[in-house]
């Protein structure tokens, strides 16, 4: 492989991973440029949008390069960004070879995440304490802590099967409300629609409405037109999830949310 396709491949691969786990599109793109600039590649070209990379560099020269990544939407892991971003540091400041920055990438693939149980526990923690802020009281902050727990398992055992995303949404949200409602039925003196509110929070698409709203700003508007999408089809999901179970309790049950 020729060196210069060597260089790209190291700067497309660190912009794939930045993408991936929840870098800026504009961070991504002048990360690539600086470390293509670091190896002395003068002439490129770099375009990134949300789930894509295309790059080329020396286009008039025989050892010309070009590159195209597909990067699905994932989950966001901050720790992987951080790293990347010190080593894309490092290698402008000539700290690696290019084989050593290679090698560097390779140890920031591999970073752990958060376990599985402090996921559990914040999921619970995050429900109970939105229910609380939206005017739950204890009683309600708890069995939202308790349902947040649920459906963050709930939501685990789904994407071990690969359920669409949108799916998992809807079908939250419905054991979220039903859950509540069914507790209320049994006699519970809760506040409905306190609990299902904090508990849905783990579903609120708030990353991809944030990163949507903060590209349209800076102009990349393709960008933010993805993540836009995901997010409102997101919502809508939730919402049918939620009406639909609520449309339940109201046939059957004379409830209402």
């Amino acid at each position: 492989m020729e060196e210069s396709q060597k260089i790209l491949k190291l700067a497309v691969s660190i912009g794939e991973e930045l993408l991936k786990n929840g870098g800026e599109i504009y961070r991504v793109q002048e990360t690539i440029g600086r470390v293509l600039e670091a190896y002395g590649m003068e002439e490129y070209n770099v375009f990134v949008v949300s789930n894509g990379i295309f790059a080329t560099v020396h286009e008039d020269r025989p050892d010309r390069g070009s590159m195209v990544r597909y990067v699905p939407l994932g989950k966001v892991h901050l720790g992987k960004v951080t790293a990347l971003n010190q080593l894309s540091r490092e290698i402008c400041a000539g700290k690696y070879t290019l084989e050593e920055a290679c090698e560097e990438l390779a140890r920031c693939r591999q970073m752990p995440g958060v376990r599985n149980l402090g996921k559990l526990l914040a999921s619970g923690m995050g429900c109970g304490a939105f229910c609380y802020l939206f005017g739950g009281r204890v009683r309600e902050a708890l069995i939202a802590f308790g349902l947040g727990m649920l459906l963050w398992m709930f939501m685990q055992a789904l994407a071990r099967g690969r359920v669409s995303k949108f799916l998992v949404s809807i079908l939250g949200s419905v054991l979220v409300t039903a859950v509540s409602f069914g507790l209320s039925a049994l006699g519970l003196d809760i506040m409905r629609d306190k609990v299902v509110i904090g508990a849905i929070m783990l579903l609120v698409p708030g990353v991809p409405l944030t990163t949507a709203i903060r590209e349209l700003f800076s102009g990349d508007y393709l960008s933010g037109i993805i993540h836009l999408a995901d997010a409102l089809i997101t919502a809508a999901c939730i919402a049918v999830g939620v009406g639909a179970a609520v449309k339940v309790f109201q046939v059957f049950g004379g409830m209402s949310l």
